[in-house]
C-alpha cells in the first residue's frame, strides 16, 4: 500500500474522481432568506455564495469533474456558477456540470439525497469515476477532500463518512455515529432524539457532516438495492449508511487539523441566528474562517466593480466604518458602520448607523436611519428614518425576528416586490 502522504498518489485518486454536489435545498430555517433562492445560493462572506466553498474545496484540492445537482429555486444558483464557475477546461476533461432535476428515471422529482443521485447513475456511467465524492452544497468550510481519499483508500473501505464533533446539545439535527477505535462505523442513526455521546466524551457525540466517499460500483449497487425497497426513504442518512455498515467497510473520517489534531472549521449556516454569527465572525481579528488565505483561495463570480468609498469628514457627518468589513461598489456618504459586514454595492446615506448587522448586496439605506443585529436581505431599499433593531415589538410587526433577537428585512417586507411579476 502507498503512503496516504504521497502528492502523487493523491493526486492520481483526486483525478478519478467524480464530486457531486447536493444543491438542490431550500433551507427553510433560513426563513425568507430562502424565499426566492436555495440555501447554496444565499450570499455569505462579504462577496461569495455559499456554494463557492464546497467547489472551491473541490477546486483547491485537484478535483476537477464536478456536477451540482439543483432543484428548488435554482435559478440565481444556476447563474451563479455559470458566470463564476465556466473557467475550467472541457478539452482538458474538467467541468462544473449543472445537473437539475429532470426526471431522468423516475416520474417524480428528487424525493431524497439518495434518490437524487440515483436519477443520475447514466451520468455517473458516462464519466467512469473510480470514486464519487457526494457534497452536501450548504456548508462553509475548507477541507482538503485528497487526504479524505488517501484514507478511504488506506482503510479499504467501501464508503468513508466525514464527521465533526458535536455537543450532545445540538447533535439531534445530525446523523449520529458510533465507531471502533479504528474509526470503522458499527451504528449510525439519522437525528436521534437522544444522540449517543463519544467513548470518553460525555458531552459530544460524533456526527455526519454529510460528505460521503463512495467506490463506484458499491454506490451504484447500493443506490439500485435501495430504490427497489419500497419502505426506504431514499436518503443516505435513513436508509443507504444504516444498510451499508451492515455488510460493508464502512469508515469515519474526522475532520481535524492534521498538526494539531483540533476539530477545523464547519459551519451550517442554516438558521437566521447562525447565518448572523457566521457572517460577523469573519470581521474579528483572527477569525477561524481565514478568507486572506491565498493557499486555499475561495473562488467565486468577480463582478468589476470600484473600490468602496467613504465620503464626508464633518463632525457631524463623517463617512467611516470601525471593526468592519467593507466590500467593493460600496458608498458610505457621511454615515457610521460600526463591528458589521456590507456585501458589494451597499449605499449608506447621511447620518445613518448600522451596527453589528450584515447587509447582503444591492442594498440602499436611506439617511437618518439607525440599524442594528439585523440581517438585510439583497436589494432591499431601507427608506430614510427607519429604525431597525431596537424595538422587538415594533420589529415583529414588518420582519422576522430570530430567537436571539436578529431581525431580517427582505423586499418582500418593505412592499418591494422585486421576485413577482409584474
Amino acid at each position: 500500500m502507498k503512503s496516504h502522504k504521497s502528492p502523487r498518489f493523491v493526486s492520481n485518486l483526486t483525478r478519478n474522481t467524480l464530486a457531486l454536489i447536493m444543491a438542490g435545498g431550500r433551507g427553510a430555517r433560513l426563513k425568507h432568506l430562502t424565499t426566492w433562492r436555495a440555501k447554496p445560493a444565499v450570499p455569505f462572506g462579504g462577496k461569495f455564495r455559499i456554494i463557492d466553498f464546497p467547489l472551491s474545496n473541490c477546486i483547491n484540492s485537484g478535483i476537477r469533474r464536478i456536477g451540482v445537482l439543483t432543484q428548488y429555486k435554482a435559478h440565481s444558483l444556476i447563474l451563479h456558477i455559470q458566470r463564476g464557475w465556466g473557467h475550467l477546461r472541457g478539452d482538458f476533461g474538467e467541468f462544473v456540470e449543472l445537473l437539475p432535476a429532470q426526471q431522468r428515471i423516475e416520474s417524480s422529482w428528487y424525493s431524497g439525497t439518495a434518490d437524487s443521485i440515483y436519477q443520475n447513475l447514466d451520468i455517473i456511467r458516462a464519466h467512469s469515476p473510480d470514486y464519487v465524492l457526494i457534497l452536501a452544497g450548504d456548508h462553509v468550510y475548507k477541507m482538503d477532500y485528497g487526504a479524505m481519499l488517501a484514507k478511504h483508500v488506506e482503510n479499504q473501505a467501501d464508503l468513508t463518512v466525514g464527521c465533526i464533533e458535536v455537543t450532545l446539545d445540538n447533535a439531534s439535527a445530525f446523523g449520529v455515529m458510533g465507531v471502533e477505535e479504528d474509526m470503522r462505523i458499527r451504528s449510525f442513526v439519522e437525528k436521534p432524539d437522544r444522540p449517543t455521546p463519544m467513548p470518553g466524551h460525555d458531552d459530544h457525540a460524533l456526527c455526519s457532516m454529510g460528505i460521503y466517499i463512495f467506490n463506484t460500483e458499491f454506490l451504484f449497487e447500493q443506490l439500485i438495492r435501495d430504490a427497489d425497497t419500497p419502505t426506504s426513504s431514499h436518503d443516505f442518512g435513513n436508509d443507504i449508511i444504516p444498510e451499508s455498515i451492515k455488510n460493508y467497510r464502512v469508515y469515519a473520517y474526522p475532520f481535524t487539523n492534521s498538526a494539531t489534531g483540533i476539530q477545523s472549521y464547519w459551519r451550517d449556516v442554516g438558521t437566521v441566528d447562525a447565518f448572523w454569527e457566521a457572517n460577523l465572525e469573519l470581521i474579528g481579528i483572527t477569525p477561524e474562517l481565514n478568507l486572506y488565505d491565498d493557499q486555499w483561495p475561495i473562488w467565486t463570480s468577480q463582478e468589476q466593480l470600484p473600490p468602496a468609498k467613504f465620503i464626508f469628514d464633518d463632525d457631524d457627518r463623517r463617512g467611516m466604518a470601525v471593526d468592519s468589513m467593507v466590500s467593493g461598489g460600496c458608498i458610505i456618504s457621511g454615515a457610521l458602520v460600526r463591528h458589521s459586514l456590507l456585501f458589494s454595492n451597499v449605499s449608506v446615506d447621511d447620518y445613518s448607523r448600522i451596527e453589528s448587522s450584515v447587509i447582503l448586496p444591492d442594498v440602499e439605506i436611506g439617511r437618518h436611519c439607525r440599524i442594528s443585529h439585523a440581517v438585510i436581505d439583497k436589494g432591499c431599499e431601507i427608506p430614510d428614518g427607519t429604525v431597525i433593531g431596537e424595538n422587538e415589538v415594533e420589529d415583529r410587526k414588518k420582519y422576522y425576528v430570530s430567537p436571539k433577537g436578529v431581525v431580517l428585512v427582505t423586499p418582500d417586507m418593505l412592499g418591494q416586490e422585486l421576485h413577482h411579476a409584474r
